[in-house]
Formats: C-alpha cells, sequence, structure tokens
C-alpha cells in the first residue's frame, strides 16, 4: 500500500467520495494494492482552479444582407474565432476588458459580467487580410449576439475533485470554460482541430498533395484531489500550400496537366476520386479588383474551361477560358482542363487557383499513406516526453492574457510524477506433450518453442489456392509452403495430412467460382470436402482478400487461411508456426488457456462467468450512405478462450448498438448449448455473471450505455430464463494519457516503456467514479498507449485488485500472439469482427465499401444504407463456433486509433 502523509491522514489520492454525491458510473469502492509499487510519470501537469465566478453568454452569429433582415448563419469555426477577436479587440474593447474566451461555436465565457446586461447586439466587420483589397461595395456585416445564460462559482471544480460534488451539467460547464481558456491563445494562431492545434515548426512531406504538421493536444481534467492538464503531441495531416494544379497532379501522380483534360481522356473515375480528395478545401480565386476571395470547393466540373459555356446578361454565351481572358486578362495556359465549382455554381480553372497554408484534411488518410503517418507520429518514450515539454513553450500558459486573467496558474517544471503498481502476470497453460506446460509470460511476451496448443485442431482435407501465375509462384514454391505448413501444424500438436490438390486461379475472374472449383477438386480426390483453403495472395491483393473471406468464411462456411506470395518465399518455421496460431483457432482448436488459479474470477465452478466484447465502428468522415457495424464477441468456455461472434449493420454513426438484446440472446444461448454438449456440465449451464466489456464509448455516453445496452442485456437474459449479475466495463483507447517511466528507473522495457502491468488508479483518476489505467502490453514501436478502464455497473461488487488482475489476464488470451495486447481480447476480437463486416456483402453486388468520401444528399443516403441493410449476408452455420475472426490487425488498429 502507499505511505499515509506524515499527518497520520491518508494522501489526497486514497480519500474515497462522499456516499452522498450521485455518480454515472460506479462510485469508486477502494484502490487496488497488488503488485509491485512503481512511481512513474505521466503526460499531466497542475493547474490551480480559477477563485470567484466565471459568466458564461450563449453566441449567435447572423450575416447582414444589405437591406434584406439579418439571417443566422453556421459560419465555420475559424470565422466564428476570428469575429470575436475583432469584436473584442476592434469594435468594442471598451465592453470587453478583459477579454472573454470563446469556443468557435456557442459559448463565450468572460471572469466579469459584461456591461450591456443580460444580452446584446453588435455589428463586426472582418479587417482585411494581407494583400486583399477592399471591395467596392463595402465590408461584409456580421451581427453577433451574446446572452447570458449562466454564472459559474468555481468552488464547486474544487469540491468536485474532492469527491464531494456529484458531476452534473455546473461542473461540466465549468470544464469546458476551464478548456476553452487554455485554448483560446493557440486556437487564434495556428490551425486547430476540437482539442489540438498544429504548427509547421516540424513537418513533413508525404506526397500526394499531403504533409503532416506536429500538433499539441491539450485538455483539461479533473483527477483526485486536483485538477490537471493533460498534453501530448499529435499529428495533422495537411493540404499543401501552394497552387491547386500542383495538388492534384501530385495526388494523381501525373506530371503532366493536361492529363486532367477530359478532351485528352481523363477517366471519370479518376476526376471523381480527385473531387473526393480536394472537395471541401478552402482556396484563393482571382477577382477583377485584384482581390483575395477564399472560396470552398464543392466539386470538379465534368469539362475543361474552353468547353464550359454560361450564359451572359445580354443574352449572348461565353466559354469559362474566355470569360478570365476578356474580363480579366488571365489568358490560361491549360484551357482543356477541369474547373473547381465553388458557392453558387462559379467555375474557376484549377490553374488560377491557389491554396493557402495550414487546412487540415478532415478525411480518411489513404491507405498507402498509413506507414508514412505513423512512422512521422511513433515517438520513444523518452523522445515524446521531450516534445510534450517543447510544447510548454508552444503553449505559453504564462504568457497567455487568457489564462492569466482566469487565474489559472500552470506548474511546468515538470511532468506528474504518480503512484503505479506493476501487476504480476497470469500463468498460461499449454497442452499435453509440451516440455513445459505452464508459462509465465515476461513483460507481456513468451514463446511457443517446444509447446503444443491446449486443444489442436484436426485438418480433414485441405486445399491451396493461388492467385499468383505459375511462372512466379511454381510447383516447387508451393510445395514449399504445404511442407511448410505441415510441418508447422505438426509441432504444436494440430492433425494433419499432406495435400495433393493446388489450384492457380487467376485474381480478376469469379473467386467464388473458383473456390467452389477447388473444393470440388478436393471432393473428387479425397470423396468430401475441404475444412481447410489456404489461399495465396498477390501483393495488393485486398479486394481478391474481400472476396475470399466472403465466399469462404460467410457463403461456403468453408476456414481460409489467406498467405501474401512474398511471405511464402522461403519463409522460415517460425511463419509457419504463428500461421498455425490462426489456423488451429478457426478450425475449433484452442491455442492456450489462462491457468485457472490466475484467474479465480473467471473460472470459480459455483459462479460460471461469460465475458463479453462490444464494439460499433463507423464509417470514414465524409462517407454519406455508408451503414455502421456492430460486433458482440463472448466465450462459450469454462476457460474463457473460446470465442464466438455476432455482427450486424445499423444506422450510420449511431454508437449505441441497435441489436444488443437479440445478439445477446444468441451468444448466450451458444454458451449454455457448448457447455453442455461439448463440456457436459450437466442441466445447470447458465452463466451466474455476465461481464461486459465495451469498447469506443465517450463519457458523454456512459449513461446511455446504461440506459439502452444495460436493459438489452437484461432483457436477453429475461428471454432466455436466466438471471446473472452483471458488470459493465468501458475500455477506452482515445485517450492521450501516456505512462513514462522516471529517469534512471530500473522499471522500463527494452524500448524504454513501462513494463506490461503498469496500472494506476490514484492521482489521475476520476474524483468519484470506479477507473483506472492498465497498460498491459511491453512496448513494441513508440510510446504505449494504456487502456482507460470505467467501471459504469457491477452488480457482483469487484474489487479494483480483481478487476485490474482480470482485465490484465484477459490481455493474455488473444489467439493470434504470443504477446500481450492492448486490451482484453474479447474486446480486441469485437474490433476486428466490426472492421471485417464488409467481408458479409457480395464483392460482385456493386455496393461500395472503400472509405473514400462521397458527397450525397439525405434521400440518397438513406437509399445507400438501405441497400446496405439488406446486402448483408449472414455468416454461415459452419462458422458460427469458430473464431473466423483471428487475424493480424495490428497497423490498422494503429491508425484507427492514432489522434
Amino acid at each position: 500500500m502507499p505511505p499515509r502523509a506524515a499527518t497520520g491522514r491518508p494522501p489526497v489520492s486514497d480519500v474515497l467520495p462522499s456516499p452522498h454525491i450521485v455518480t454515472v458510473g460506479v462510485r469508486r469502492p477502494g484502490y487496488g494494492s497488488g503488485g509491485k509499487a512503481s512511481t512513474i510519470q505521466v503526460n499531466s501537469f497542475v493547474t490551480t482552479i480559477p477563485d470567484g465566478i466565471i459568466h458564461h453568454y450563449d453566441v449567435a452569429h447572423y450575416m447582414l444582407l444589405v437591406v434584406i433582415s439579418p439571417t443566422e448563419k453556421t459560419l465555420p469555426v475559424r470565422v466564428n474565432m476570428d469575429l470575436i477577436h475583432a469584436l473584442q479587440h476592434d469594435t468594442d474593447p471598451v465592453t470587453f476588458s478583459p477579454p472573454g474566451v470563446y469556443d468557435g461555436r456557442k459559448n463565450f465565457f468572460s471572469v466579469s459580467k459584461l456591461s450591456f446586461g443580460d444580452s446584446r447586439e453588435f455589428d463586426v466587420t472582418l479587417p482585411l487580410q494581407e494583400g486583399e483589397k477592399a471591395s467596392n461595395k463595402g465590408p461584409k456585416v456580421f451581427k453577433i449576439r451574446l446572452t447570458h445564460v449562466a454564472t459559474i462559482n468555481t468552488e464547486i471544480l474544487n469540491r468536485f475533485v474532492a469527491g464531494k460534488q456529484s458531476h452534473d451539467n455546473a461542473v461540466l460547464t465549468a470544464i469546458t470554460a476551464l478548456n476553452v481558456v487554455i485554448r483560446m491563445a493557440p486556437t487564434m494562431i495556428y490551425p486547430f482541430n476540437v482539442r489540438s492545434f498544429f504548427t509547421s515548426r516540424e513537418r513533413k512531406d508525404i506526397g500526394g498533395g499531403l504533409e503532416l504538421w506536429r500538433g499539441y493536444f491539450q485538455s483539461v481534467r479533473p483527477a483526485i484531489g486536483r485538477m490537471l492538464i493533460n498534453i501530448d503531441i499529435s499529428t495533422g495531416t495537411m493540404y499543401k500550400a501552394g497552387p491547386l494544379l500542383d495538388i492534384c497532379l501530385e495526388y494523381i501522380k501525373k506530371p503532366d496537366a493536361t492529363y486532367l483534360s477530359p478532351r485528352r481522356g481523363f477517366p471519370d473515375r479518376e476526376r471523381l476520386r480527385l473531387q473526393r480528395f480536394i472537395s471541401g478545401i478552402r482556396i484563393y480565386t482571382p477577382n477583377p479588383e485584384g482581390r483575395k476571395i477564399a472560396r470552398v470547393i464543392k466539386k470538379l466540373s465534368s469539362h475543361g474551361s474552353s468547353d464550359l459555356t454560361f450564359s451572359l446578361r445580354d443574352g449572348g454565351t461565353m466559354t469559362v477560358a474566355q470569360y478570365f481572358k476578356q474580363t480579366q486578362n488571365k489568358p490560361l495556359r491549360f484551357p482543356d482542363v477541369i474547373c473547381v465549382e465553388v458557392g453558387q455554381g462559379a467555375l474557376i480553372p484549377l490553374e488560377l487557383c491557389m491554396v493557402p497554408a495550414g487546412q487540415i484534411m478532415r478525411k480518411q488518410v489513404p491507405p498507402e499513406k498509413t506507414k508514412s503517418v505513423l512512422d512521422f507520429a511513433t515517438k520513444k518514450p523518452e523522445d515524446r516526453l521531450t516534445s510534450i515539454k517543447n510544447g510548454l513553450e508552444v503553449l505559453a500558459y504564462g504568457q497567455s492574457e487568457y489564462v492569466r486573467q482566469f487565474g489559472m496558474n500552470v506548474d511546468t517544471t515538470g511532468p506528474l510524477s504518480v503512484q503505479a503498481r506493476i501487476l504480476k502476470p497470469p500463468v498460461l497453460k499449454y497442452g499435453p506433450g509440451s516440455k513445459q506446460r505452464t508459462i509465465q509470460p515476461s513483460n507481456g511476451a513468451w514463446n511457443m518453442r517446444e509447446k503444443r496448443f491446449f486443444q489442436p485442431a484436426v485438418i480433414k482435407n485441405w486445399v491451396l489456392v493461388v492467385y499468383e501465375s505459375e511462372k512466379r509462384f511454381g510447383k516447387q514454391v508451393a510445395q514449399d509452403v504445404i511442407d511448410g505448413i505441415i510441418a508447422g501444424c505438426r509441432s504444436v500438436g494440430i492433425q494433419i495430412q499432406p495435400t495433393k490438390v493446388i489450384a492457380w486461379k487467376n485474381g480478376q475472374g469469379d473467386i467464388g467460382a473458383g473456390l467452389k472449383e477447388a473444393g470440388k477438386a478436393c471432393v473428387d480426390m479425397y470423396g468430401v470436402g475441404p475444412n481447410l483453403m489456404v489461399i495465396i495472395l498477390p501483393e495488393g491483393g485486398n479486394d481478391i482478400y474481400t472476396a475470399v473471406k466472403h465466399f469462404g468464411d460467410v457463403t461456403m462456411g468453408v476456414a481460409t487461411q489467406c498467405l501474401k506470395s512474398s511471405k511464402c518465399y522461403k519463409a522460415k518455421a517460425q511463419y509457419f508456426a504463428n500461421v498455425c496460431l490462426k489456423i488451429n483457432v478457426k478450425l475449433g482448436g484452442i491455442n492456450l488457456i489462462p491457468d485457472p488459479a490466475s484467474v479465480a474470477a473467471l473460472t470459480d465452478p459455483h459462479n460460471p462467468t461469460i465475458v463479453m466484447g462490444a464494439d460499433v465502428i463507423h464509417p470514414a468522415p465524409g462517407s454519406d450512405g455508408r451503414p455502421s457495424f456492430t460486433a458482440l464477441v463472448a466465450n462459450v468456455d469454462s476457460d474463457t478462450a473460446k470465442y464466438v461472434a455476432e455482427c450486424g449493420v445499423q444506422t450510420s454513426r449511431q454508437e449505441m448498438i441497435e441489436h444488443l438484446q437479440s445478439m445477446a440472446k444468441n451468444i448466450l444461448d451458444k454458451y449454455m448449448g457448448y457447455r453442455t454438449k461439448m463440456e457436459k456440465k450437466g442441466p445447470n449451464t447458465a452463466p451466474k455473471r455476465i461481464i461486459f466489456y465495451r469498447d469506443g464509448v465517450s463519457e458523454g455516453q456512459f449513461q446511455q450505455v446504461l440506459d439502452q445496452e444495460l436493459s438489452a442485456l437484461k432483457a436477453a437474459c429475461q428471454e432466455l430464463g436466466i438471471n446473472p449479475k452483471i458488470t459493465i466495463i468501458v475500455v477506452g483507447k482515445r485517450h492521450h494519457v501516456r505512462f513514462f517511466p522516471q529517469p534512471n528507473s530500473a522499471d522500463k522495457d527494452s524500448t524504454g516503456n513501462c513494463p506490461a502491468g503498469t496500472v494506476v488508479d490514484r492521482e489521475i483518476g476520476h474524483p468519484s467514479e470506479f477507473d483506472f489505467y492498465l497498460q498491459s502490453h511491453g512496448g513494441l514501436l513508440g510510446t504505449s498507449r494504456p487502456a482507460h478502464y470505467s467501471i459504469l455497473y457491477d452488480e457482483n461488487s469487484f474489487s479494483a485488485d480483481a478487476l485490474q488482475s482480470l482485465s490484465f489476464a484477459l490481455c493474455h488470451v488473444y489467439a493470434r500472439s504470443t504477446r500481450s495486447v492492448s486490451i482484453p481480447a474479447p474486446v480486441y476480437y469485437a474490433d476486428i469482427v466490426c472492421s471485417r463486416a464488409k467481408n458479409h456483402y457480395d464483392p460482385q453486388a456493386g455496393l461500395d465499401l472503400s472509405d473514400s468520401a462521397t458527397n450525397l444528399d439525405s434521400a440518397q443516403a438513406e437509399t445507400s444504407l438501405d441497400a446496405f441493410r439488406r446486402g448483408f449476408k449472414p455468416l454461415n452455420q459452419v462458422q458460427k463456433f469458430l473464431m473466423y475472426f483471428s487475424v493480424r490487425r495490428l497497423l490498422v488498429f494503429a491508425m484507427k486509433n492514432l489522434r
């Protein structure tokens, strides 16, 4: 246990919340004590809480259009920020002294009540930008109305962090106000998104019209006994500054502007791909008076400037190319090249558009750029902490007039040191014939040397299907693969015989028909179809992979194992041993189990337990008409090693799982059926406990989980006539808390990260609710991210130690790996099942499953969603009890969670 304070009273971090306060999740019952004590650093900095009152105003923007009455208009956040800055420093500096802070949308906060009373409107004009000339029509006038809506006594924050105040709207608004205070100064200077801003001090050109900028994330977070500012580095993907034409050519990888001419065969497919990339970019365009006019790109024209005509007021017509030559004295160098369409249908030739610096690309990063982004974003712990410290100079809290005015003092002398513990890893158990049946991982890693699977599968008949030409991937290479798989399987106990069915297929042909032909060849040779198809894929064979998984797993019900051809040439035994980890569970085997003594909470025979993992993934930003996909994964065995999955499709961007009741009922039914038929547990096979890990839910949605998903779980149990006790734990990955070893500490691994099993539940935890941070995996690249566990509901009354050790143990049973993973295996599986949902669609059905942004109106989007719902194919019954989803997805997983 941590030491007591000299006064005899417990340290602030040991104080438990008052019993009278209301919490969303479970009130913290106590702190963990298991494991080896350690002191680490976190990327948080202590800040004082302001004294006194903060005044909250609501902001509404209007644009004054000549003689027309003012009309409320949604403006870009950057324009809103500029308007408020102009209001406070140019329009009426007397009223706004000292200046207040603004979030760019609706909220304005001031340390004093403004002199105008409860509400007032102001006329505001934006100052001219550098190089911009005034319009003959005069400046554009905006009306801004501020309305006083609340006063905030900051004493509630002192009570909240002390565990004596419920988390109500007043607390939430007060925390919001402090966040707006610290973000105000940098957002007036730098490009920004919600909580990060980016500078060009450190950047990297990654090609394709894009570059990466180093950014800094900051967030005020309440903690136990104090308020903290969490600071981290982040990465912004930016459009390059300069001529738009150059960016377009770089994106489509062509050196000559004439390629963008429809007359010369510029394909519509390429034009639409380019349109998706540049739509939404702000550009500067020429004006007859020489003014710079900012416009936003809507789409690209289907014809070149010399072929696009418009009507003149006198009844004649003119082409776009003629217009710019005659009225602006700008003859075009490339009159056949397409134009951009900006507001109200105006067409501007590409060569006349300039892209200003500092524009964030708010779309999915192109897949081919993923590695470049990760390389830029990845920093070793020591380097990351140095960058964070350097970021304090950019943030410059002491120099911000807003931070000073609100009375916040930030301790920037160093990152916060906190109490941590390093948990003991679980004991893992392998099968008979292993030289060492039980092992204890070291820093989240172990090996398969001379070990046999706990329950090896049997490969009855199998085939090898090659989607490479026989010239590149010949018979001898194919035979080497067969020999390698056989040797790998036998070394771990899988029963397998050689196959004589080797089929070379055309990847451009009908994938489903090719797989059926290979299966029929197996029937003709052995009298029975295969229970495994090993597929050799060419480089860039993603479309083939998706089709194989659809026709193999979903339609035919045959397990498929895909291998890249480049990995198979002269592959070593270790490669095929790793392949066997996936094959075994896909065929119903079990690789390893946690030793029952290590996970007593899961293996208590008097309290049979089912562990569930649930997730929802959403389409990429801007991808209208795509659905969201849901997954529920759970163990069916008593050793929590064999998992089954349910997958569904639902309304786009809906976070709560729509069909959780039916999904949970199906899973529970499988659990009871497996225990009855396979484990012979007798008639009483119902679970006594459900531990439900939920991924991907923000703190603001915790109450919805309790209202909707907990109710759905209880309803599923009621349908089945069972009454297990339920525990709900949200696993958060998209946060910016990082652990760093103390300088010269022995508690770090070879990558400089804190060791696997490092847990913190004190200084940086929630002031009143049951949560903890656990870094369960050893470092590989960069700085490891701990997972944040928030316990929302707990009828099982687990202690902190019980849930921390249980969660850590579940990170060691991910079947694909001989390393612990960053989140419990059922949650990881649910994430993978969601991502594989596209395999449930027939590749020939014509549904666009790419992550490219698509601009659709609401009616088109709804029609598209209906098509996705109808086209979703259920999993083949043969695969229902098999772990068909055991795949490696670490790069995609890392990219998804990069913030």
